[in-house]
């Protein structure tokens, strides 16, 4: 008897081991080692073109000169963890943090919004890893956003009713807190990303805990997600894929979900594809899922076998948006309004990543700016942590508090950062206030500094 999950992984083999048959000619696919002089550099078309590796490979935002200089720098890097180590150029970056890239999660939350009120577990957990699946459409964006600076917030509201609020806890290593809610559920994250650089690719793993509370009737429910690998970095066409499972569990009533996001294959064969099921706490398979996570997601009741049922078709749960027309950054709308003053609080934080001098240069276009104001931040940053250090503090964070729990996660350990809700109380005081003065938020200076003489609010 075949477990639905060895059926989920023989499509994902059968895909890579039919579409590798296909590929055997090396007229076909070539590594670029002895192209370009460089070992262990492969480039592969995602899109699923036929194109000679040569040619291939010059595709991407560098030039050649930059190639190899960039290549010249990075190769003593392979196989370490590039998270916070190296400083990129700008002509990688996005104009966009990794806070911000957080609150990108948020876009259809109203699916979160349909598994609070639903009544059937099992349902409700198609609501909520639909939800989990479709940032990735997102995800696919070759570009890197900024890393955040110590003590830098993001806030959101104006979106489908919720309060966003991300803060940057600390630098070494790079970890992010964040939480939203609304009327129906409280997110909450702790986000550490741990890397592998390779080459011309770069390992991304999750090493972070999300939890979704509903509030309707308190069930938890726990996501980890696949890692990540970027592709090409330096040669050829930059790709990003997840290959690997998704897991949503139900801590309150054990029941699960797992999702296997099919690796890409040659000729692109596979790629997107999301297969999986939900499952009761006893692990007898209830629903089936299947989708792409840059299309749409749908579900089926199925038998004890992962078979549908007889009389029962498929019924689509959620479907991307429709997107800008050759978008520089290939951004959404929804990532637009992330980076608007439009989805603003009154009286916006001071850290808040909208006011980075940096990356508003670079959404202004101003490589050379962006590149110099990045710096400049970057060595502020480090001499902030010289005066920390001289008086002997520790950097505390505002709106989340450092706890004594350590997750464990398929990649590290993880210290949790809890929300503390002074961020709530705030708002409210300024949002119930009519004494607060109109400001030009655009204006403001961006001060996420705890020693420099005035607050980050």
């Amino acid at each position: 008897m075949t477990s639905p999950e060895e059926k989920n992984k023989s499509r994902g083999l059968f895909a890579a081991v039919s579409s590798g048959f296909s590929m055997f000619s090396n007229t076909m696919h070539r590594s670029v080692n002895g192209l370009l002089g460089y070992e262990n550099l492969e480039v592969i078309n995602p899109e699923g073109g036929q194109d000679d590796a040569e040619e291939e490979a010059q595709r991407g935002r560098w030039r050649q000169e930059e190639r190899h200089s960039y290549w010249k720098i990075m190769q003593e890097y392979i196989g370490s963890d590039v998270t916070s180590m190296v400083t990129l150029p700008v002509i990688i970056f996005e104009p966009m943090t990794m806070l911000q890239k957080m609150a990108e999660l948020m876009e259809y939350c109203h699916l979160l919004d349909l598994a609070d009120k639903c009544e059937d577990p099992y349902l409700r957990l198609v609501y909520a890893s639909s939800w989990a699946v479709s940032v990735y459409f997102a995800y696919q964006r070759t570009w890197k956003p900024f890393n955040p600076i110590l003590g830098e917030t993001y806030e959101m509201v104006n979106h489908n009713g919720i309060t966003f609020i991300a803060e940057q806890v600390s630098h070494h290593p790079p970890m992010s807190a964040g939480h939203a809610e609304n009327t129906h559920f409280m997110y909450d994250i702790t986000s550490k990303l741990k890397t592998k650089f390779l080459g011309n690719s770069v390992d991304v793993y999750p090493v972070g805990r999300t939890h979704v509370t509903f509030k309707r009737d308190g069930v938890v429910l726990d996501l980890v997600p696949p890692p990540t690998k970027v592709n090409n970095l330096i040669f050829g066409r930059t790709w990003v894929d997840s290959p690997g499972e998704m897991i949503m569990t139900n801590l309150t009533t054990g029941d699960k979900v797992v999702l296997c996001f099919q690796p890409c294959g040659w000729f692109g064969a596979g790629r997107y594809e999301v297969d999986g099921y939900v499952y009761n706490a006893a692990e007898e398979p209830k629903l089936l899922m299947t989708g792409k996570w840059n299309e749409s997601m749908s579900y089926q009741p199925c038998d004890m076998e992962g078979e549908p049922l007889p009389g029962t078709q498929l019924k689509e749960v959620w479907r991307v948006a429709n997107v800008p027309e050759n978008d520089k950054f290939q951004y959404t709308y929804f990532a637009h309004k992330i980076n608007s003053f439009d989805t603003a609080p009154r009286k916006l934080l001071a850290s808040d990543s909208r006011l980075r001098p940096d990356r508003y240069a670079l959404e202004m276009g101003d490589i050379s700016k962006a590149g110099v104001e990045k710096s400049s931040l970057e060595e502020r940053q480090r001499a902030e942590k010289r005066n920390r250090e001289a008086r002997g503090d520790k950097f505390t964070p505002r709106w989340f508090d450092l706890t004594d729990e350590v997750a464990t996660t398929p990649w590290d350990d993880l210290e949790i950062y809890q929300y503390n809700f002074k961020y709530t109380e705030l708002r409210a005081r300024v949002d119930g206030s009519d004494s607060i003065d109109v400001e030009d938020v655009r204006r403001k200076e961006f001060k996420p500094w705890q020693y420099s003489g005035s607050s980050a609010a």
